[in-house]
């Protein structure tokens, strides 16, 4: 193993486990818990596949003419990961992206996709992230999450692009998440299988092949230098915060329904 990605990970291990072991889950006792869940955890999914089409936007040549860019290796490694991203198979094998899994697994369940769909529509037609948020009411944590995600992919800078796709946003679903989702689909299989499959489907293909193909792209990009390897482990600290972030606002969301009280 590389010496600078064991670093980051032995830097980032408390953060992970926050994640891991977030209060979030302890809340997610019924369907309507599990629907807000979603509702913010779509941005994320929405958000991750727009940080993958950075990368591959950068790491490889995608106008006309064509000219190579790069190096042939990481041109392979991202493109064999934004294929299994945007192209993968659902669970009757029907060529989907994980994003528009998702999307038909809430609307399984009866979760809200109004608010996604006026989001990405507004982000159509005005081009602004804040004006879309406005116009959709989405979520403040949501909001502050997809700043940080386009703060990077603004920033142009691969390594960083790569570190926080890498580290902060592969293999994050906890075992404890999949279960209380099992459990549930044994009760509501009618509403929840396309989500179980998401779930398990996202850990054999993200968690696995994929975190590697990912792990040897950000050596690739950081190579031997120092200041990389910093700006990367700097990076990915921020990304985990901003998913603590995250799990804190589907939290406070969940227990103040519970409780009758205003979000």
């Amino acid at each position: 193993m590389n010496s600078h990605i064991t670093r980051i990970q032995q830097v980032i291990e408390p953060l992970r486990q926050e994640i891991i072991n977030h209060k979030v889950y302890s809340v997610i006792n019924d369907l309507d818990d599990l629907k807000v869940f979603m509702q913010y955890h779509v941005y994320a999914v929405w958000d991750f596949m727009s940080l993958l089409k950075s990368l591959q936007i950068n790491l490889t040549c995608t106008t006309t003419p064509w000219f190579p860019v790069g190096n042939a290796n990481t041109r392979y490694l991202i493109n064999e990961i934004v294929a299994g991203e945007e192209s993968d198979v659902d669970g009757e094998g029907i060529r989907k992206s994980h994003y528009e899994m998702y999307l038909e697994a809430m609307e399984q369940c009866g979760a809200d996709t109004d608010v996604i769909a006026q989001f990405i529509a507004a982000l159509k037609e005005t081009g602004s992230l804040g004006e879309a948020y406005v116009i959709a009411n989405v979520p403040q944590e949501a909001r502050e999450f997809m700043d940080f995600t386009f703060k990077v992919i603004d920033g142009k800078a691969s390594h960083l692009q790569s570190a926080a796709f890498t580290f902060g946003r592969e293999d994050l679903i906890p075992n404890m998440f999949i279960s209380i989702v099992r459990d549930l689909n044994a009760k509501f299989p009618d509403q929840l299988s396309l989500i179980k499959y998401y779930l398990e489907r996202h850990i054999e293909v993200d968690g696995d092949h994929h975190s590697h193909l990912a792990l040897e792209m950000t050596a690739e990009l950081c190579g031997n230098d120092e200041a990389y390897w910093k700006a990367a482990e700097e990076v990915t600290i921020a990304s985990l915060q901003q998913r603590i972030n995250l799990w804190n606002g589907v939290y406070n969301e969940i227990v103040s329904a519970k409780n009758n009280v205003p979000a």
